[in-house]
């Protein structure tokens, strides 16, 4: 079946894409959890978050991500996720340092410990988590703080 002259694309030009540009995927971000550290520790507070994360990034620099940790209290928990980065200086060719705005549903924080974060119910919370970070070629990472309770520094590659 023969393409109308209308419909065809000139020689060497892309065929534009089915996804509205906000679903684009410009690079994926893999990242681990390096240092936690609570601001007021208790003796019940775990420092060993075992964050793996994972970022879906377009090009206008919005995201979409899933993290699974284990919570200040060692309990399994998962982040649902969207947001911005917003870079604010770029010392090199290869180095942005900038910051990041995440917002989503927190799952995971049960029993006696439900009522550590506002707005839990049923073990499922709204989040926001600001950071600052930097990026070195394919190398991230970040440092993210957790409302009052502390702050973790978390590390990973995009691809």
């Amino acid at each position: 079946m023969a393409v109308p002259a209308a419909q065809a694309q000139p020689s060497g030009q892309a065929s534009p894409s089915i996804w509205p540009p906000v679903l684009e995927v410009e690079h994926v971000l893999l990242q681990t959890s390096l240092y936690t550290r609570h601001f007021n520790p208790q003796p019940d507070h775990n420092n060993t978050q075992e964050l793996i994360s994972l970022e879906l990034h377009n090009p206008q620099r919005w995201l979409v991500g899933g993290a699974r940790f284990l919570n200040s209290f060692d309990q399994e928990t998962v982040y649902l996720y969207a947001g911005r980065e917003f870079p604010f200086w770029q010392p090199g060719d290869n180095v942005t340092v900038r910051a990041k705005l995440t917002a989503g549903l927190l799952h995971g924080y049960r029993g006696e410990y439900q009522d550590n974060i506002p707005f839990n119910r049923y073990g499922t919370a709204p989040a926001a988590l600001p950071s600052v970070g930097v990026q070195w070629g394919r190398f991230e990472t970040d440092l993210i703080v957790f409302g009052t309770a502390g702050a973790m520094i978390i590390g990973g590659f995009r691809f």
